[in-house]
């Protein structure tokens, strides 16, 4: 079933995620960052909200980057390129106060979830897909990871931009860059709809403050700075996105606690065939000894 978590059930929605944290607390999630700056890296308010939203559910986050050069560096005044060549890992550290890692070094399995924001840094140095649109390509280390999270099934998250890679790497996968109407002042970057469609994904359209999720992939969207719209609503959108991940995380446990608890059972009834195997063995063992002793007693009288 497809999921989109509406703005009119927030506080109910927010109220469970504080119990769910409550119980599975202290989870691990990995932020792969593309850099500093919305034209040119990460957009800073989404890469913070996804951090802040993260911290307040207790999670323990580990920043990423790829260690490569920015496909260019823009000034972010006037929009224009410069001549010059910046890092995409020294320059996410802005954002990570020094502490962030080579993304190549990553361990899936030292994480719980993994968390891409948007900004053109997705489009630019994450992938190419700002130059070649649905005839892009990702980044080798980007895809080999988002590959290894979606393998040992764990939630993925992407806003922004960002949900169009998850479009390119996996076939048929649902994600929401929020509207599919171009055209509009309110979302200037409509046409990425069309693009997910190019690639064989499949776009559901939604507002800013609303979220996706794709139950099968455990592929989480929200559209954030998509529209032209308020701070305050985008941090809303990625407060959601973040909650649904660690719920979708917390029914994963559930299901595995689940399993373990059936194979416990499971190795229970053979523990407990294998005692009454035993247990009819040497009961027969005893009535053949007793039979053998009551032979021997007879013989014993004959003689």
């Amino acid at each position: 079933a497809v999921v989109s978590t509406q703005s009119t059930g927030s506080n109910m929605l927010r109220l469970l995620s504080t119990r769910a944290m409550s119980s599975v607390g202290g989870r691990k999630v990995a932020v792969v960052l593309s850099g500093c700056g919305v034209y040119d890296g990460s957009e800073v308010h989404e890469a913070s909200a996804v951090m802040t939203h993260l911290s307040r559910a207790g999670a323990e986050v580990s920043i990423y980057a790829p260690d490569k050069d920015q496909f260019h560096v823009v000034d972010h005044t006037s929009g224009s390129e410069m001549i010059e060549k910046r890092n995409v890992l020294k320059e996410s550290a802005r954002i990570a106060r020094g502490k962030v890692s080579a993304l190549d070094g990553i361990v899936t399995a030292d994480h719980d979830a993994i968390i891409i924001p948007g900004g053109f840094g997705a489009a630019k140095n994450l992938s190419n897909f700002a130059v070649e649109g649905p005839n892009m390509e990702v980044d080798e280390t980007v895809s080999r990871v988002l590959k290894e999270f979606h393998g040992a099934g764990k939630p993925i998250g992407l806003c922004c931009i960002a949900p169009v890679i998850a479009a390119k790497v996996f076939e048929g996968v649902e994600v929401t860059v929020g509207s599919d109407v171009e055209g509009q002042d309110k979302w200037p970057y409509a046409g990425a709809a069309g693009a997910v469609k190019a690639m064989g994904g499949q776009h559901v359209v939604t507002d800013v403050n609303q979220t996706h999720i794709d139950p099968k992939n455990k592929v989480v969207t929200t559209p954030a700075f998509m529209c032209e719209t308020a701070v305050h609503e985008i941090y809303d959108g990625v407060g959601k996105m973040v909650i649904v991940m660690q719920l979708v995380a917390m029914v994963m446990q559930l299901i595995t606690l689940v399993m373990v608890m059936q194979l416990m059972v499971r190795v229970m009834q053979l523990i407990t065939m294998v005692m009454v195997m035993q247990l009819i063995t040497r009961v027969m063992q005893l009535m053949v000894m007793g039979r053998v002793t009551r032979r021997a007693r007879l013989q014993k009288r004959r003689l």
